[in-house]
């Protein structure tokens, strides 16, 4: 059972990632100039690339019978929900009012 969930999540963890990347594109993924995207998966997550890297996390802590394994996860999926506070701010003296309406519109995580 553990095989089964843990290998779809990677898997699909890694599909939202790349599906985040292509939305966004490389360089504004990277922190680049860009425009505000609202569409796709960022239809249901302000931040679906970190909800996708949290996936992963657990799929590779399902994986490992390991208890070091599973502190690495918690630590990853803490300084990943860490990341969007900092993010948000950046994002809004970037986009302003724009990402101000995102925010009451649209969850942070699911």
């Amino acid at each position: 059972m553990r095989w089964a969930l843990g290998l779809c999540l990677i898997v699909l963890g890694n599909a939202a990632v790349w599906s985040g990347v292509i939305q966004l594109g490389i360089a504004a993924t990277s922190g680049d100039e860009g425009f505000l995207r609202t569409r796709g998966l960022y239809r249901f997550s302000r931040n679906p690339q970190y909800v996708a890297d949290m996936a992963i996390l657990i799929g590779i802590g399902l994986l490992s019978t390991s208890i070091l394994a599973w502190s690495v996860t918690f630590t990853g999926i803490a300084a990943l929900i860490l990341a969007t506070f900092v993010e948000e701010r950046w994002l809004i003296d970037r986009y302003g009012d724009p990402y101000r309406g995102y925010l009451r519109t649209t969850r942070r995580f699911l």
